[in-house]
């Protein structure tokens, strides 16, 4: 059980960066899914899905932190955050950031969807699992992710987004594995 768990990380890492933006807060959002994890294996029923269960106590997590933290203003006025700007100084960095720009312009149930079916690579229907909606829903939020996507990138069609984006040496957000 330890090895499956260690061995998720890198898949919930990937979620975990796509729902709060920050790699930083996304190790933590790791970590806590990982010890509240371990300290709940009991209610793990054996034979099921280990992995759809670990992305739904990240994102249960990271909800409840965001309802928490959305009412706190801890930078009002920027200030800290205009110190912290530096310029990339590379192109492939700023075709990631445009890629990480349209991706937060998403709604959320677009965005996690998105994520958790062409990055993380699970199926439809573990992804609907997961957010709790059908199997033609979460298709449904895929779609509307990638027509959107195209959309705010200008690219031609939202067949443009496929695994190109996810997945290979050029890629913007790489594929994390159930290889």
């Amino acid at each position: 059980m330890k090895a499956d768990l260690v061995s998720a990380i890198p898949n919930l890492r990937a979620f975990a960066v796509s729902l709060c933006g920050n790699a930083d807060r996304a190790d933590d959002l790791v970590q806590e899914t990982l010890v509240k994890a371990w300290s709940s294996l009991s209610s793990f029923t054996e034979g099921t899905n280990l992995t759809a269960w670990l992305f739904t106590i990240l994102r249960n997590i990271h909800y409840s932190e965001y309802r928490k933290r959305r009412r706190e203003t801890p930078d009002p006025d920027g200030m800290i955050a205009a110190r912290l700007v530096s310029l990339p100084a590379q192109n492939a960095h700023m075709d990631f950031l445009d890629f990480r720009s349209a991706l937060q312009k998403l709604p959320l149930d677009q965005r996690e969807a998105l994520i958790l079916v062409a990055a993380s690579g699970l199926s439809y229907e573990e992804a609907a699992t997961i957010c709790g909606c059908a199997p033609g829903t979460m298709k449904s939020r895929v779609n509307r992710a990638r027509n959107r996507l195209a959309d705010v990138l200008s690219l031609s069609g939202a067949s443009d987004i496929g695994d190109a984006y996810f997945v290979g040496e050029q890629s913007v957000l790489p594929r994390v594995g159930n290889d």
